[in-house]
């Protein structure tokens, strides 16, 4: 009884913020403390699904950026990784994954936007990718490192001594052991690209407009009832990514 109780309650308080952004993208003309005594409309709702919508369009960018970044920051840090832990010595290379986490986004995009100016990148699609790539792929290198153990390297070495090449051993040896590895930082990458508002803001200067930049932009505008809208659609793709990663763990990992 005391186990259903506190699952209920800790239910309670993981739906109330999403409770809380579905009333507000109903809501018109609300005032504190009345809660329904004012009008209800489905008015942004159907903005929503207009043609011209921008929040229509943001998603797209945000989910086309976010699939993107996690694809390729998985697959570069994934072998990045193990030319790291394999034939480095030093540890500098690694320390030096830690580097855009040292310091705040918006002083990063600052200290790139420089370079990004000089190659015509600032304020196009390209130059947000590759600046949410240098914050994914050290992320990337970090997560696999620990991943190129001797038992791996071991495999290779029989992998080899059996007549295979790299991509027998890739194959064979190497992705069976990852792959429950490789969805979670899959995942994680597409969750830091997709939250990601300081160098999409900083560098796309306003033109590439994600679902975050759309959200702090209703926010600013006073606009309570459109940034709760974007807000809940902000919220759903994590939470379908929560509940795939959580699916994939149960039948594929813990099982095996």
């Amino acid at each position: 009884m005391t186990r259903k109780i506190s699952i209920t309650f800790l239910l309670l308080i993981f739906l109330q913020p999403l409770l809380v952004l579905l009333y507000l993208s109903f809501s018109t003309q609300w005032h504190y403390p009345s809660l329904f005594a004012h009008p209800f409309t489905t008015q942004h709702w159907q903005t929503l699904l207009s043609e011209s919508s921008a929040l229509i369009k943001s998603i797209g960018i945000s989910i086309m950026i976010s699939t993107l970044v996690s694809f390729v920051a998985t697959g570069m840090g994934f072998f990045i990784s193990r030319g790291i832990a394999y034939y480095t010595k030093s540890r500098w290379w690694l320390t030096s994954a830690y580097f855009p986490y040292v310091i705040a986004p918006v002083v990063l995009a600052v200290m790139l936007n420089f370079y990004f100016l000089k190659m015509g990148l600032t304020g196009t699609f390209a130059g947000i990718l590759l600046a949410q790539l240098l914050i994914t792929i050290p992320y990337s290198v970090i997560f696999f490192h620990s991943f190129w153990s001797s038992t791996i390297l071991e495999r290779e070495y029989l992998v080899a001594t059996l007549g295979g090449n790299f991509m027998t051993s890739l194959r064979h040896a190497i992705l069976p052991s990852a792959k429950g590895l490789l969805v979670v930082c899959y995942f994680q990458c597409y969750l830091i690209s997709w939250f990601e508002y300081g160098l999409t803001q900083y560098i796309g200067v306003g033109k590439v407009e994600t679902l975050t930049i759309l959200v702090y932009r209703y926010i600013s505008e006073a606009n309570p009832y459109l940034a709760a809208l974007a807000g809940l659609l902000l919220l759903i793709p994590p939470l379908v990514l929560l509940f795939v990663n959580r699916s994939f763990f149960i039948q594929n990992v813990w099982k095996s």
